[in-house]
């Protein structure tokens, strides 16, 4: 097992690619505790709002009470809104920058304390963070964002033997999608933006999730890594 133990801290536990990856991690031999505003099937369930920074300094305090040290933390939780810039509102705007970014730095300054002895900490961007897509301003902000900042934690950290990597999907099936492959037409556009011929099950992200959780990624570090079907490569279309 990759993970035999090991614990690990998911947040966004409770469904789509989060659940998925608590699940791979569990699966491999990590005991797992899941944090989310919804409970989560993993070990341990952790009821808290991502951007609440005293219920996330609380849900990890809880977490370490009962697992001990923190090896993995994988972070999950976010939103989205489908609109141009300008068509925004503020609360909007700060809604999905609180939960894709502040929820991440809340969950990881409160983790890293209990990472002693190195650890991988994987965050939870997007292909949108690589290439631009229209409508989707603030959202691809916030995981833009995010591989900037997995670079520089990366530099921060490495001398503590601490990896920070972060996947970033193509589209992908899960209840924060769904809405978007209802009609069949746009599941066959969404479909025909990936080269390999699908949209992404949260089962291929969590893959890749727990291969930088890993040993085998052991040398692997601030990397943003595609996991998209070819969506980043380029157009696949004859033009």
């Amino acid at each position: 097992m990759k993970l035999q133990g090991r614990t690990a801290v998911v947040t966004g536990a409770a469904s789509g690619i989060g659940a998925a990856i608590a699940a791979a991690f569990a699966r491999e031999g990590a005991r797992v505790a899941g944090l989310d505003l919804k409970p989560s099937r993993c070990e341990l369930s952790l009821e808290a709002d991502a951007t609440d920074e005293e219920a996330v300094a609380g849900a990890v305090a809880r977490a370490v009470a009962t697992l001990g040290r923190i090896d993995i933390l994988s972070t999950n939780a976010g939103t989205a809104i489908r609109k141009p810039l300008g068509e925004l509102s503020a609360a909007e705007w700060d809604r999905v920058v609180g939960v894709n970014l502040r929820g991440v730095f809340l969950s990881s300054k409160y983790v890293l304390p209990h990472m002693p002895r190195g650890g991988s900490i994987i965050h939870m961007a997007s292909g949108v963070g690589l290439v631009g897509v229209r409508n989707r301003a603030v959202y691809t902000a916030t995981k833009g964002a995010l591989v900037a900042l997995t670079r520089n934690m990366a530099l921060d950290y490495a001398s503590r033997g601490i990896r920070v990597n972060c996947v970033c999907p193509g589209f992908t099936r899960t209840p924060l999608t769904e809405a978007l492959f209802s009609d069949p037409k746009r599941e066959a556009l969404f479909t025909s933006l990936h080269p390999l011929g699908r949209l992404g099950e949260a089962e291929d992200v969590a893959n890749a999730a727990l291969f930088l959780a890993s040993d085998d990624a052991a040398w692997i570090t601030g990397v943003a890594l595609p996991v998209d079907g070819g969506f980043a490569a380029g157009h696949a279309a004859d033009i």
